[in-house]
């Protein structure tokens, strides 16, 4: 038998006259149309059409369209759209609630080149005007009902876009038309066989996301065609969706895209079942009557069902998976969750991350484990999606990876193919964002022996409710800006509706009177109704010798008012 000092010998000698080659499988091997292709989320839905032609697609009120009438609509819009000189480069924005005009555009306008821009529809005038200029919008595609903000927003805006005005057929909106342009007619003049563009590099531009603004103005968040196709892929795994699966949308599309997940249903061939308002008897109905397997949403969705009165109730006697993020909701909370009958995942990601990076990978020896350890495992954000290449938690100032102690505090960091491109007309910003090739989320967690990451306080002080991010620095300006507030300090309270509400500590000028209503609505007057505390506490506000406030110590009383 060769000894290892003979074996070690051996390799030694051969690895020194071994012939030196160039590697054979890369030479004359290159990509060409036959066996390259950039990834898209466009052909998925050329796929579904093409397989599953009578497959209901999409579920709206008393409306059904299958998907070869689904994508021949999308290309009708597409068509259209490339009429009035829509392509690469351009920005098509859209204020619309969860209908099939949403669903539409989110394969319409990619499918000229173009890049499409969802606002979301809790924005006062101010900050979508300023988006609109931003992203240099052409064409602007408004659903009646945001008619009156839509059109303050264009009366402050620079742009002006061509404007589309849809009104839902199935739930008809009283206010007037910004636009002699109706989408119904704008779409059904389109060619249905439009020959749609597919990219000619899987790095363009496929939408455009903004931020909270929590620091200043929004920033622009650049998705690209590739990071969108390997999310749908991903979301089908995460989620469990099977063949024909039916998602229901509580989760509003306009943020990230819904996660992608307009274009990860296509995977599946599944069915959009569209909600225009998130309340409690139309879901309970919509997963009873249409057999619903898929939903997302943060806990206010969870506090939507749970909370609403017993007649409006219905049983639910399938499986239906809740994929939900944001905080993660109260024991309490995700209990009577199981009780009726979901199956829950939690989630964790950000805007720059085409929405959920993060999968708390539910293991099955946990369900042994005693319910407070089971709640703790729950808590945790955990590991990272399929499509995503690395996660870690790092020293910000040593870019070292923080010890798996489950103790240690870092910043969470992401690199892969579901990053964002960087954000749009801001390389400082992202240059900053992408500093030694991490994507530095802004977000303190640690990370825990068995690889899971769990978040334990944010940067900026960001608050997370309903989904929504809120700046506690932007509430404290306005708060700032009564003539009683002295010194204020705003942090989140948890909220088994919400997740996480603002609540405001507040110290009053010598002499100065105020009430709790009065400064809420102060804050409701000046900002978006949902950044408003709906908590205030009047008391003297903690601070260092220097005058810095404490916010800690607040967070730590938050949890008994």
């Amino acid at each position: 038998m060769p000894t290892e000092m003979m074996k070690s010998s051996f390799l030694d000698k051969w690895s020194k006259t071994a012939p030196m080659t160039h590697n054979p499988f890369e030479q004359n091997l290159s990509p060409n149309p036959a066996n390259y292709q950039p990834l898209t989320p466009l052909t998925l839905l050329s796929r579904a059409a093409s397989t599953f032609p009578t497959q209901t697609a999409v579920i709206h009120g008393q409306s059904r369209l299958d998907y070869q009438t689904f994508y021949r609509r999308c290309r009708q819009l597409a068509s259209q759209l490339a009429n009035t000189y829509i392509g690469p480069g351009d920005c098509v924005s859209v204020m619309l609630p969860n209908t099939p005009a949403m669903l539409e555009a989110h394969y319409g306008v990619p499918m000229t080149g173009a890049v499409i821009h969802s606002i979301n529809t809790r924005l006062d005038a101010a900050i979508i005007a300023f988006q609109l200029d931003h992203a240099g919008t052409k064409v602007l595609i408004v659903d009646r009902e945001f008619a009156p903000v839509i059109k303050q927003a264009l009366e402050i805006a620079k742009v002006k876009p061509l404007l589309i005005d849809y009104n839902d057929a199935e739930f008809p909106q009283d206010n007037e038309p910004l636009s002699f342009l109706d989408y119904e007619e704008f779409v059904s003049a389109g060619d249905p066989d439009f020959a749609w563009r597919m990219p000619e590099n899987e790095w363009e531009s496929i939408s455009l996301n903004y931020t909270s603004g929590t620091t200043g103005n929004p920033k622009g968040v650049v998705y690209h065609h590739r990071g969108a196709a390997l999310m749908c892929y991903s979301n089908t795994i995460a989620t469990g969706m099977g063949q024909h699966a039916t998602y229901l949308w509580t989760l509003p599309m306009f943020h990230c895209n819904g996660w992608c997940f307009p274009w990860s249903v296509s995977v599946v061939a599944g069915t959009h079942v569209c909600l225009r308002w998130v309340r409690a008897k139309a879901i309970y109905d919509a997963i009873v009557d249409h057999k619903v397997t898929n939903l997302s949403g943060a806990p206010v969705v969870m506090a939507t069902l749970l909370d609403a009165p017993e007649s409006e109730k219905r049983e639910i006697s399938h499986r239906v998976a809740f994929n939900h993020a944001a905080a993660p909701p109260p024991q309490s909370v995700l209990k009577r969750m199981t009780e009726a009958g979901f199956v829950l995942t939690h989630l964790y990601g950000l805007t720059e991350t085409y929405g959920p990076a993060v999968i708390n990978e539910w293991k099955s020896d946990w369900d042994d484990l005693p319910v407070d350890e089971q709640i703790a495992k729950r808590s945790r954000q955990g590991v990272r999606y399929v499509a995503l290449e690395d996660l870690t938690v790092m020293n910000p100032e040593t870019m070292r990876p923080v010890p798996s102690d489950g103790e240690t505090l870092g910043e969470v960091m992401f690199r892969g193919n579901i990053v964002m491109k960087g954000y749009l007309k801001n390389p400082k910003a992202t240059d900053q964002a992408f500093e030694d090739g991490w994507f530095h989320s802004g977000d303190l967690g640690v990370l825990h022996p068995d690889g899971y990451v769990q978040l334990k306080d944010r940067s900026k002080d960001i608050i997370i409710s309903g989904g929504e991010n809120i700046s506690s620095i932007e509430v404290e300006d306005i708060l700032y800006k009564h003539p009683a507030v002295s010194a204020c300090a705003v942090v989140a309270k948890p909220d088994e509706k919400w997740g996480e509400t603002p609540c405001a500590f507040v110290e009053l000028k010598p002499g100065a009177e105020a009430t709790q209503e009065e400064l809420i609505q102060w804050c409701r007057d000046n900002l978006a109704n949902y950044k408003a505390p709906r908590f205030v506490v009047f008391a003297e506000v903690p601070k260092t010798s220097t005058g810095k406030i404490q916010k800690f110590k607040l967070r730590d009383q938050v949890n008994d008012i």
